[in-house]
């Protein structure tokens, strides 16, 4: 993928003062709710996987329905801006192929070969490897708070994934570890979100170009289609199949991706990676209220600690806008 990442040391485009601050805390907001939204959807689609619905089908159903959804908002960008599709059809691909449909059948490829909680830690990852990328690349060294923000965040993620007992599988860890740089694919084509690309034409773009190329791999056999109209229990109470499915593609995908590509250039690629591991917090939560499937203590202190995490680099983001928007001082 050719994607310019001369963006990524920044941690708050455009703005200053007031408006600047107002424009981070709107972006962080976005992130926390699309963080939320996208962690609704592994309790809704694992009973209808359990339950017959094959992935190929669940995941063609999520990306086409929140295509649909958010539709509109990429016809009116290419009616407005003449040439659109043209300019933009690498990043569009690109969005299509790995943080839409590439991160999630890695992920769950790796799913099916290793512990669910060890393709979840290996994933989430990404705002790490985002970090040592832009310390590879530009040769500076990130500051204390965002390397021991770092470290506090994974150790958190280590204790609320719970990974005691899990084998080695290497296939699985390199299917996980795709899933991975295609979570960071996703902050950093997100990042580059903007007038002449607005955040929420790239989002519906890129579900669709995943949801058609999806739909050839079902038609073609690569990926199985089934898809019975089956009931599944949600708290204790049985529902029909579109319910669950209906949430996961029209309001927590749709919804998810939305407010995150919106979110992603309001606060920086960084920033928004860290905010992005509150996901695995919600997910717990719904979980429990859904599936109950009750979080152990030690899960309790790791969400804790990925919150000081992100606290730490949220703080050096702050520091490093004060610091860009300071008046120079009188010679």
């Amino acid at each position: 993928m050719t994607v310019s990442t001369a963006s990524l040391p920044v941690i708050a485009p455009g703005g200053a003062g007031a408006a600047g601050a107002r424009l981070r805390t709107s972006g962080l907001v976005l992130g926390i709710v699309s963080a939320l939204a996208f962690s609704s959807s592994g309790p809704f689609v694992k009973p209808l996987l359990e339950a017959g619905w094959s992935l190929g089908a669940a995941l063609l159903v999520r990306m086409g329905v929140a295509g649909i959804v958010l539709s509109p908002a990429l016809f009116l960008a290419i009616r407005r801006r003449r040439g659109f599709l043209r300019r933009h059809w690498r990043l569009i691909v690109a969005f299509g192929l790995m943080p839409v449909l590439g991160c999630q059948l890695f992920f769950f490829s790796a799913m099916q070969r290793m512990p669910v909680a060890v393709a979840l830690l290996i994933q989430y990852l990404a705002p790490v490897m985002l970090v040592l990328w832009v310390w590879a690349r530009t040769r500076k060294a990130p500051s204390a708070l965002v390397l021991g923000g770092s470290v506090v965040a994974i150790v958190g993620l280590v204790l609320v994934v719970d990974i005691s007992g899990a084998s080695f599988d290497l296939v699985g860890t390199l299917f996980a570890l795709a899933a991975a740089v295609c979570v960071c694919a996703y902050f950093v084509i997100s990042e580059r979100a903007g007038d002449d690309l607005p955040p929420l034409a790239l989002a519906a773009s890129g579900l669709l170009t995943g949801a058609m190329v999806m739909g050839v791999l079902c038609l073609t056999g690569i990926m199985p289609f089934q898809a019975p109209a089956v009931s599944v229990e949600l708290a204790g109470v049985a529902v029909p199949w579109f319910v669950p499915m209906l949430w996961v593609a029209a309001v927590a995908t749709t919804l998810g991706y939305a407010f995150g590509v919106m979110a992603v250039p309001r606060i920086g690629s960084r920033v928004a990676s860290f905010v992005g591991l509150s996901e695995v917090l919600f997910a717990l939560g719904f979980a429990w209220l859904l599936l109950g499937e009750v979080p152990a203590p030690v899960q309790f202190i790791g969400g804790a600690l990925i919150l000081v995490g992100v606290v730490l680099v949220r703080a050096d983001a702050s520091a490093t806008a004060s610091r860009e928007t300071a008046p120079s001082m009188p010679s």
